[in-house]
């Protein structure tokens, strides 16, 4: 017995039959396998399946119930209104991180030059880069494989980004307006890293605390920050307190913390003067 059952032939079958997903996720796996919008589906209920059709999305619905994240199967997510490709190489990006964006946004003055460390699949840069067209944007990262991703992200909407591969901020002897990143901050024993099977390790774990990543970009952002520049950083829920006291230590000043839409603690800023 397949993951959709022996009877279906028809998207109308699909759509009554699927009992291992919730609708949104059945949804998505049948409309990306037939190319199509989500409407299409319910206006052709009768439209006939054919047998690859048929095996590419039992394949789908059996490792989406599995537990595979939906991004992955699909290859894209959507992060700030830009539909971005998405792999098991990169992390997918978190409607939180665009909290990231916002606060960002606020803080960048005409022409300002930012950094955005840790790039993974581009988004937080491309979010920029689409917001403020006059800004200059660097990205780094680390993994080859992840930067390809964001090189691809980047051509495919247009973004001018100049993209380095190196460890945070390798050698750079420049100094931007607005330094941010989405770092690694999971601890090496949270048990949640089990929901998170499928993502990759590195760019979610930092250490026995989770903070690890956090303390070297806090510690070396001043070196990299013009007069009055900006640190902003996301972090763990419950580390708000410690990330604040790790800018403090590295000099800055004006600390701000964001909320996320669950009330957590999530994003925090901080100015050198």
């Amino acid at each position: 017995m397949t993951a959709l059952g022996a009877q279906v032939t028809t998207l109308g079958d699909y759509l009554n039959a699927q009992r291992h997903l919730d609708r949104i996720d059945a949804d998505a796996l049948a409309a990306h396998v037939l190319e199509v919008g989500r409407a299409y589906l319910y206006t052709h209920p009768e439209r006939d399946l054919g047998h690859e059709e048929l095996a590419r999305i039992d394949t789908l619905v059996a490792q989406r119930a599995a537990g595979t994240p939906l991004a992955y199967l699909t290859g894209h997510k959507e992060f700030w209104s830009l539909t971005l490709e998405v792999d098991t190489r990169v992390l997918i990006p978190r409607p939180e991180t665009e909290l990231l964006v916002e606060a960002a946004l606020t803080r960048l003055k005409d022409g300002a030059r930012i950094l955005d460390l840790g790039t993974g699949s581009g988004a937080i840069a491309l979010a920029l880069a689409v917001e403020r067209p006059d800004c200059s944007i660097t990205a780094t990262e680390h993994d080859p494989g992840a930067l390809a991703v964001a090189r691809r992200n980047a051509a495919r909407h247009g973004c001018d980004i100049r993209f380095l591969q190196c460890d945070w901020f390798g050698d750079l002897d420049r100094q931007f307006e607005v330094i941010l990143s989405n770092p690694p901050y999971i601890a090496a024993a949270d048990p949640h890293l089990d929901s998170l099977s499928c993502e990759p390790r590195k760019a979610l774990i930092s250490g026995a605390d989770g903070l690890d990543d956090l303390r070297i970009i806090v510690g070396a952002a001043p070196n990299h920050l013009a007069h009055q520049g900006w640190l902003l950083v996301e972090h763990g829920w419950d580390q708000a307190k410690r990330v604040r006291d790790l800018f403090r230590d590295a000099g800055f000043t004006a600390l701000e913390t964001r909320r996320d839409a669950a009330g957590h603690e999530r994003i925090t800023a901080g100015q050198i003067r």
